[in-house]
């Protein structure tokens, strides 16, 4: 029995599902039930029958996955494969902005710890957080943990004050502007596709800025044959599968997230086995982050 056969039987006899992220490794993608971007995989994983979620992913994923479905069992391939930027925030800080605007609001994107949620009034998502930002009521919006995102959002909408934390993916941070115009050089037909938690120098240059969802959609949508694609490289696997007569360019330097390419066949099979890795979250702490999350759940329905 192949590896992959190991993986599907184990699956059927457990009564679990796998969930994957656009940015893990392809093979993974490939043995996947549903694959998304963190918008998606939270929606997802709400309405599912199986008794066990496989969330191949990184941790605040998990997490996620495990606030919005406490009586079931979610296993992380990895207990290692963390989000940096997910950790970059603070309830201090958040508590000192709540003190000096009186009508803040404090927006999360998804990428972040449950702990930080508990202290948000909503959550975003790259896909959702320009429609969920416009219904607030509020007109000082303290935007976590995301500085790019941030400043992307406060551009589509203008109308609120935005304060800004200086939390950042270092995935997207790591692309150069310099090398996004080589590629521009060496392939002038492509169009620029952009994560916006790159920073606003690359976004300038970019043809379409979007979540990893809305670049995929782009690309299968446009008529332009070729594209430089400004987000982690996993997401050339969907974007190949969907589109095998045109052409994906990374910069020179690919950005590639390490934690997501934790999750291993390997990994997938023993959590299968074994049970272990799963994602504890304490009643309190479930409690108090779920509400931002089903907030989002619900203004960007």
């Amino acid at each position: 029995m192949t590896l992959v056969e190991e993986i599907q039987a184990l699956k059927k006899e457990k009564n679990a599902v796998i969930l994957a992220h656009y940015y893990v490794r392809p093979e993974v993608q490939e043995i996947a039930d549903y694959i998304g971007d963190s918008f998606y995989l939270s929606k997802v994983a709400v309405g599912l029958e199986e008794q066990t979620i496989v969330f191949c992913g990184v941790s605040f994923m998990g997490e996620s996955a495990k606030v919005l479905n406490p009586e079931k069992t979610v296993l992380m391939p990895d207990m290692e494969a963390d989000c940096p930027m997910a950790h970059m925030a603070d309830a201090e800080t958040i508590q000192k902005m709540r003190e000096k605007y009186e009508d803040l609001a404090v927006v999360c994107y998804i990428n972040s710890t449950a702990e930080l949620k508990k202290y948000s009034d909503v959550c975003v998502t790259s896909a959702n957080a320009v429609q969920i930002v416009k219904a607030l009521p509020n007109k000082h919006i303290f935007f976590i943990p995301d500085r790019n995102l941030a400043h992307y959002i406060a551009e589509q909408v203008p109308e609120k004050e935005f304060v800004y934390n200086e939390g950042f993916c270092p995935t997207h941070e790591r692309l150069q502007t310099e090398e996004v115009l080589e590629a521009k050089m060496a392939h002038p037909k492509a169009q620029v596709l952009s994560h916006p938690e790159c920073t606003k120098s690359v976004l300038e240059l970019s043809d379409y800025i979007g979540s990893t969802a809305g670049i995929i959609k782009y690309a299968g949508e446009s008529a332009c044959r070729e594209f430089i694609v400004c987000t982690e490289e996993g997401v050339a696997y969907k974007l190949q599968t969907n589109n095998p007569e045109k052409k994906f360019y990374f910069t020179k330097t690919v950005p590639i997230c390490p934690n997501m390419k934790k999750n291993t066949l390997e990994k997938i099979l023993h959590v299968l086995k074994t049970g272990e890795n799963a994602v504890h979250v304490s009643d309190e702490l479930r409690e108090a982050s779920r509400k931002p999350l089903e907030r989002m759940l619900e203004l960007a329905k």
